[in-house]
């Protein structure tokens, strides 16, 4: 246990607060000093070096303006700032991307006899800590620049606010983690970075070899490795043994490995199963880093009670008071026709929905047909020409293509409809929404990227008795009624629910820390983004 156990040793020592580098001396220049030549800095005409450049006008608003007091210069508070700088990494962050060295060098090079060293100094590490606050607050990259699928927008921090407050916070650290997502997803994230950050220390784990698929029974001599290996992960919990039989507890451990991983959880150790199991500590020290970034982009506020759709996991999760009350398997847009992230609120729900074909499907699925025979869809569809009810044989399907396509294609209700019983409708410009769907076989698979972007649901008709029946005078029976009747029924929430649409590759389960495929390559190009090279 290992790995478990060890979140409470660094907490420990989290709380001891073992400081970086010392100072090299208590004596500074006079506070008028210091003062004074801050504002002869910041009144130059001359360009400041860019970080402090870049904030120059919240710098004097706050030094100058408003009387702001020194904070770091003779106060003892750099070398903490520097400590955390340097664990960024328990940030989610990168130490390299801050100048260590810098400050490090800024603060020992403080010449009692020369205030503008003191206030260079003063002036780089507020600049930097302003620099550290907005990373950990809004993230260190925008999220469209990363890929156009991600539909979020960049929050903002005020700087001004930032420097007014720190002159209130005696610990520079204390006040940093204020900066940060507080939701329990990147608290757990945060809490397991450090985790794998000792386990990469330590060496990491054994490296399993491919070799013939292993079942309970068995004997091989791979598995006191594999043994060792999740009790290093914290999913064997009993006293490790050498033992070359696949016995029952490592079945069991091997069952809670592949669910973590979204895997058949079968207890099969195939070539998935050892390719999960190979993945170092140093790479999953990464992909908890990416997700990190990606919850820094969230709304600060998710709601109270939201819908909460992880597109990597394929899986919703309906959350009241920040405790999920309901997990669902759902099928979300296959890797051509990618479902994309955004929040939006829904809305409404329809009962027996009809579905109006997409232009693509439209044009490059079902015109084929009808150029071969004009009827193919009339039992379930109805044909509108530039919005007006049309007949399927009035049409001449070969005169028209993409591009010269004045018609739109309507399934009625029944049991045969794309969108099933139910539509959960959330409006929004990429025309994305939850439902129901006929075709039930997909739910079996655990990669479940199969649609054309919408997402569809394992149980829409438990979802909806759920969410219609907070309605006064909705109750299940009432919804069963409708649905039976066949008649499109709109029914509209009087609270709206805040639908969040995410991509985690590493996120908390019902089971500890959960890790899946990065099946859309979305944590490649956030990766390359955050690494300086160049997405495709």
């Amino acid at each position: 246990m290992r790995l478990i156990l060890r979140i409470f040793v660094f907490v420990f020592f989290l709380l001891a607060g073992q400081q970086a580098h010392a100072g090299k001396g208590d004596r500074v220049p006079s506070y008028e000093g210091v003062t004074g030549a801050i504002a002869e800095i910041l009144n130059s005409p001359e360009r400041l070096t860019l970080p402090i450049e870049r904030i120059r006008q919240a710098l004097k608003a706050h030094y100058l303006d408003n009387g702001g007091s020194i904070y770091w210069v003779g106060t003892g508070r750099m070398t903490p700032f520097i400590q955390r700088l340097e664990d960024a990494q328990f940030d989610g962050l990168n130490s390299a991307d801050y100048p260590v060295d810098t400050l490090i060098d800024l603060r020992d090079s403080i010449d009692p006899d020369d205030p503008h060293s003191a206030a260079q100094a003063e002036l780089y590490y507020s600049a930097f800590f302003v620099a550290y606050a907005a990373d950990l607050k809004i993230g260190r990259v925008a999220p469209q620049k990363v890929d156009p699928r991600l539909f979020r927008s960049r929050k903002t921090i005020d700087v001004l606010q930032v420097l007014t407050e720190l002159n209130k916070q005696r610990n520079p650290s204390a006040f940093l983690s204020n900066f940060e997502p507080r939701n329990e997803h990147y608290q757990a994230l945060k809490k397991m970075m450090r985790v794998y950050s000792t386990e990469a220390d330590e060496g990491g784990w054994p490296m399993i070899e491919q070799g013939v698929a292993l079942k309970a029974g068995m004997s091989d001599p791979r598995i006191p490795k594999i043994r060792s290996l999740l009790a290093l992960t914290g999913d064997y919990e009993w006293q490790v043994t050498g033992s070359p039989v696949y016995d029952q507890r490592l079945a069991i451990a091997v069952q809670r490995f592949q669910q973590r991983h979204g895997l058949e959880a079968k207890g099969l150790i195939g070539k998935q199963s050892i390719i999960a199991m190979d993945v170092t500590p140093e790479d999953r020290i990464n992909q908890i880093m990416l997700n990190m970034e990606r919850w820094r982009w969230m709304p600060d506020n998710l709601g109270e009670n939201h819908l909460l759709v992880n597109l990597a996991a394929f899986e919703l999760q309906r959350v009241q008071s920040s405790t999920i009350v309901e997990r669902m398997n759902v099928v979300v847009g296959a890797v051509a026709t990618q479902t994309p992230e955004f929040s939006d609120e829904m809305e409404y729900v329809e009962l027996n929905p009809t579905w109006t074909v997409p232009y693509s499907i439209a044009t490059q699925e079902m015109l084929p047909k009808l150029r071969s025979n004009p009827y193919a869809y009339a039992a379930e569809f109805d044909v509108f020409v530039n919005g007006a009810l049309s007949s399927w044989g009035s049409i001449d399907w070969g005169a028209y293509g993409p591009g010269k396509f004045p018609f739109t294609f309507r399934q009625r209700p029944g049991p045969k409809n794309a969108l099933g019983k139910v539509k959960f409708m959330l409006p929004n410009k990429h025309n994305i929404y939850l439902h129901d769907t006929p075709s039930k076989d997909k739910f079996a698979s655990t990669s479940r990227a199969f649609s054309h972007g919408c997402i569809r649901l394992s149980r829409p008709i438990e979802l909806a008795h759920t969410i219609i029946g907070e309605i006064p005078g909705w109750n299940d029976a009432r919804v069963d009624s409708v649905l039976a009747g066949g008649e499109l029924t709109r029914v509209s929430l009087q609270k709206h629910i805040p639908v969040h649409l995410i991509y985690s590759t590493a996120f908390k389960g019902e089971k500890g820390i959960e890790f899946r495929p990065d099946v859309y390559g979305r944590d490649r190009k956030l990766y390359n983004a955050l690494f300086g090279r160049p997405s495709s």
